[in-house]
């Protein structure tokens, strides 16, 4: 039996579809007349809307065809009978005897066993499912592709309906619509603290006011306008070589003109168009078809082709709508926690941080520089939240916690009380550890330890005093350029190291040389394509390869320093050959200083970040000739594992207090206290108050920290004695037993010695 009106069809239903929507009427009723108009177009004897509930149960919100009774009575699990098929699959269903197919399951209240032919589709926004609309005749047939299309198109129309919250009405109390339901989502802590507040999506979702198109025609145009202008965009961004805008990478830029010329995807949009939807539902409805096939997907390469179509279509959406893909920072609410897909340092620090309460992202690890960042602001984050940006609206209420890198979307009262009790306790801790800001970090047998802070911007400075911090154990300076949009002027340089002196006052500074390369990229600083970034042209490598970059960069740090001390430090130093190279360049520097008559710092002491293992094979030699080491924990464990830190899959597989790296970092320590120069450490691990124990056990009397940390570190400090310690991560060390971390024998010392971690 086809359809009546095959090409007429889906624009006399969305017309009606419309009308009903307009009218003054009760949710209830407007969604009666709804099922009605649909089953009347598609010549159907039934239609069937069936709503996901919060507790992942389908219910049966509206009918025409079965019993009137069945409605809000009869429900089902997802993976259910054909409905729930639907629902777990996402995917379209259409049997010409369903009576006879495997997942059939019978609903004696409902009456629909004399109905042969069935034809159900999801109702999906974001790619989410919100529910299951069916239609369904006696004859046996096999509905046609135009009828599929015009049901999924219906059930557009049902999920913005849905999304307004007017069906939530519907709902019996305690069973609240899928759409609104209460989410805990896991990830990875970047930075601790928790913030409650509402959510701002870095990239807003457009919302699409006008579903129904009065004229296909000119939507159409409009489509074909906006995706010429689309591949004009990415043609002239790839053309130019210049990527600064967005930070996009080229591969990304490339494959986005792959699919901006795919023709499955422009033909899906443009039946979409035909089938009666204004340019904009029609990519949006695809874009949900493709979203909520991505989520599926177990295949990590589909998945990212997907999630690449699905960021392609988001670009087309706001083009549509003439609107900005980034969101005004300058709009930001009170008590904001911002939610992206990815976001690069820049773009963080354009946001009110006044009204910043957290950050939440799909991507990015707890040392990627997002990370660093907002540990600098002090705001809490989670970053590889999987599919965050699809389940949230903006203004949602969100909690975030970034220390269990626990986030709750539209908590429940209970959670929500639970976690503001838990903000006032972390607020009492904080001001407890405020009071110890003048305190010095001595353990109770008397072994002193210097708190240095990690800093990077103007934004770290007032840290120095608040937490009473030694002085700036690393200042990266790479951040000043990973936040402009070209290279920093030298002028620029030297002011930036300046405010950073002049803050830190008598208290030492550590500056580490640009450590860019890896995942730092600069774009308007072309490195090239590597397989193998983290271990390829980065560093240390790019400043003796390109002189100049190091020089100038040198130069801008003495002057600054003028009559100052200043300490200054190399990263990814791999043998000592490479120390003497970036030597005799400062020492060139210098001898520029006294030629042009420039005042000379009072001190200077150069060091070596240590965190290429081949160094550790020449750690006596280079301890002879560095004025000072600093252990870069993050890359040394990496590069010791042979683990990507970026890898969610690696995060938890090695433990930095196994054996191994414990016996390496206790070589690097002795090595310092024969030669008598410092040794410190300036990774992550130094800002856990346990790990910052062991380091203190194995030698270490400086480790350098972000803000946050300094407060629990010392605590635990001030309470421990160390050489009860120390013997016992000695004796675990030489007596050889299979074992593969330290980490319960250590925990378990520290409960015992009530200490607080």
């Amino acid at each position: 039996m086809p359809m009546r009106g095959a090409l007429g069809g889906p624009r006399l239903l969305l017309r009606r579809l419309r009308e009903v929507m307009a009218e003054p009427v009760g949710a209830q009723v407007r969604l009666d007349k709804i099922v009605v108009i649909i089953a009347a177009n598609m010549v159907a004897e039934v239609c069937s809307f069936y709503v996901m509930r919060a507790d992942g149960t389908l219910e049966l919100f509206a009918t025409e065809g079965l019993k009137r009774e069945a409605v809000h009575v009869t429900t089902m699990r997802q993976g259910e009978g054909l409905v729930g098929m639907i629902a777990a699959e996402a995917e379209p269903l259409n049997l010409s005897d369903a009576q006879n197919h495997p997942a059939y399951s019978y609903k004696p209240e409902t009456g629909e066993e004399i109905y042969q032919s069935f034809l159900g589709v999801p109702v999906l926004r974001a790619g989410n499912l919100l529910g299951v609309l069916v239609v369904q005749n006696r004859a046996s047939r096999t509905y046609s592709e135009e009828e599929v299309e015009a049901l999924q198109t219906t059930a557009m129309v049902l999920a913005e309906m849905l999304a307004s919250g007017e069906l939530q009405a519907l709902a019996r109390p305690g069973q609240d619509i899928a759409l609104r339901k209460s989410l805990h989502l896991g990830g990875q802590s970047l930075a601790d603290g928790v913030g409650l507040g509402h959510v701002v999506l870095h990239e807003p979702r457009v919302v699409i006011g006008n579903i129904i198109a009065d004229d296909p025609g000119s939507e159409l145009k409009r489509l074909e306008e906006s995706l010429a202008d689309l591949r004009a965009s990415l043609d002239q961004l790839l053309d130019r070589g210049d990527l600064a805008h967005g930070g996009e990478h080229r591969e990304v830029l490339e494959t986005f003109r792959m699919f901006a010329h795919d023709p499955g995807w422009m033909r899906r949009l443009r039946e979409a168009v035909t089938s009666g939807l204004t340019a904009e539902a029609a990519v949006e409805r695809v874009q949900s078809d493709n979203r909520a096939r991505m989520l599926r997907q177990t295949d990590p390469y589909l998945r990212e082709r997907l999630h690449d179509l699905d960021e392609l279509a988001n670009r087309l959406l706001h083009r549509l709508m003439g609107q900005e893909l980034v969101a005004k920072q300058s709009a930001l609410p009170d008590n904001a926690i911002v939610i992206a897909r990815s976001m690069g340092p820049a773009a963080l620090l354009d946001y009110d941080r006044a009204k910043l309460r957290g950050l939440v992202l799909e991507e990015g690890g707890p040392t990627s520089h997002i990370a660093i960042v907002a540990r600098a602001l002090g705001i809490p984050a989670v970053g590889n939240v999987d599919n965050v940006t699809s389940l949230v609206e903006t203004g949602d209420a969100i909690i975030i916690d970034g220390g269990t890198a626990d986030v709750h979307i539209r908590p429940q009262p209970d959670v929500e009380s639970a976690f503001a009790e838990k903000a006032r306790l972390r607020a009492k801790r904080q001001e407890q550890y405020r009071r110890l800001r003048d305190v010095p970090a001595v353990t109770q047998d008397g072994v002193t330890v210097d708190l240095h802070l990690n800093a990077g911007l103007i934004v770290d400075l007032a840290h120095i005093d608040e937490t009473g911090a030694a002085g700036v154990g690393l200042f990266r300076t790479e951040l000043q350029f990973m936040v402009a949009e070209k290279l920093p002027r030298t002028n620029e340089q030297i002011e930036l190291y300046r405010k950073v002196l002049d803050a830190a006052g008598s208290r030492p500074v550590t500056f580490r040389t640009l450590d860019i390369g890896g995942d730092k990229v600069l774009p308007y600083l072309l490195t090239g394509e590597e397989e193998n970034p983290a271990l390829g042209w980065r560093a240390i490598r790019i400043g003796l390869d390109r002189p100049g970059l190091l020089r100038a960069q040198l130069r801008a740090l003495l002057k600054a320093a003028s009559g100052r001390h200043v300490k200054i430090m190399f990263p990814m130093i791999s043998t000592v050959d490479e120390f003497h190279r970036a030597r005799d360049i400062f020492e060139r520097e210098m001898a520029y200083l006294t030629r042009h008559g420039y005042e000379h710092p009072a001190q200077t002491q150069l060091g070596v970040m240590v965190e290429v293992p081949s160094l550790l094979f020449e750690i006596e030699e280079m301890a002879r000739c560095a004025d000072f080491l600093s252990v870069g924990s993050n890359d040394l464990m990496q590069f010791l594992f042979a683990a990507d830190r970026e890898n969610p899959a690696m995060a938890h597989r090695f433990d930095p207090l196994a054996p191994a790296p414990l016996r390496v970092l206790k070589h690097i320590a002795d090595a310092g206290r024969k030669a008598g120069i410092p040794v410190t450490l300036c990774g992550e691990l130094g800002g856990k108050p346990l790990e910052a124990l062991v380091l203190v056990a194995l030698g270490y009397r400086a480790l350098s920290m972000s803000p946050a940390s300094i407060g629990p570190v010392k605590a635990a400090i001030l309470s421990a004695q160390i050489a009860p310690l120390r013997m016992m991560i000695e004796a675990a060390l030489a007596d050889g037993r299979r074992v593969t971390t330290l980490r319960p024998d250590i925990a378990a010392f520290a409960a015992a010695h009530d200490l607080p971690l």
